[in-house]
């Protein structure tokens, strides 16, 4: 009988385990080898899409395992690089379309802009720019508006049953879906003996709760989470350094305290 998975790590990407500014992982190498040599799942939960997040999974070494693309409306499985034909994006950019114009011309999303627009947003190279905009579920994009607006906007898409979350560079919309559904259905399917998250933005809150421990992740570049539930005692715990630098001291930290 094959013994039970030791531990699953669910990660946020931009800002938590990829650097903000150079989006380079390898500063998390050592944790990530900490990881692989216990046996440990980890998988990928970020807004980018199954085309950017399917290259950055190989090159970490990741590939049997699922990843949770496009902020949770979608779900890109172990050893495959596409979704399939399962995308509601046409349907999505239709809906977003039939919005009041006064508020609709407020929200710039990736399917509006150029690859180049989006490469200067995003400090992607163009190449990656394009698979960024190679989307299956949902529409991330800049508010230009006042939060008047934008609280209408939302309430607009509510009615055309578009939610909208908030992340660490964009407010990304889709026809549901977050990180921590899918991620309940992922530990339901390998049952692991403890589960990790790591995030940095308000769309990973459900997820660093869901989870048996969650790290907040430091970020210079945007105002620090709230305090959440189970920080006071000890559930989640916060870093001190920024992006991958941080997330291997609080994987290494946890890993000690699991006796993994």
């Amino acid at each position: 009988m094959a013994s039970r998975l030791p531990l699953m790590v669910f990660t946020d990407l931009d800002g938590t385990l990829i650097d903000h500014d150079t989006y380079a992982w390898t500063p998390a190498q050592p944790a990530l080898s900490a990881l692989a040599d216990i046996g440990a799942a980890v998988i990928l939960a970020s807004s980018k899409t199954a085309a950017e997040v399917s290259v950055l999974r190989t090159d970490i070494g990741l590939d049997q395992w699922p990843a949770i693309v496009e902020n949770g409306a979608g779900l890109l499985p172990a050893e495959t690089t596409e979704v399939g034909k399962t995308g509601t994006y046409p349907e999505l950019r239709s809906a977003i379309g039939d919005l009041p114009a006064e508020l609709r011309a407020q929200f710039v999303g990736f399917g509006d802009m150029s690859a180049i627009q989006v490469s200067d947003i995003t400090g992607l190279p163009e190449d990656g720019a394009k698979l960024a905009q190679q989307r299956a579920f949902s529409e991330p994009g800049q508010w230009h508006g006042t939060d008047a607006q934008k609280t209408r906007f939302i309430d607009h898409l509510k009615d055309h049953g578009i939610i909208a979350q908030q992340g660490g560079r964009f407010l990304t919309l889709s026809f549901g879906g977050n990180k921590a559904i899918q991620m309940r259905d992922i530990i339901e399917t390998y049952a692991p003996k403890h589960t990790i998250a790591l995030g940095d933005a308000p769309n990973d809150v459900q997820m660093l709760t869901t989870a048996d421990y969650g790290v907040v992740v430091a970020n210079p570049h945007r105002a620090p989470l709230p305090p959440l539930a189970g920080e006071t005692e000890g559930r989640i715990i916060r870093t001190s350094a920024a992006g991958p630098i941080g997330w291997n001291a609080a994987i290494i930290e946890l890993l000690d305290r699991l006796k993994l």
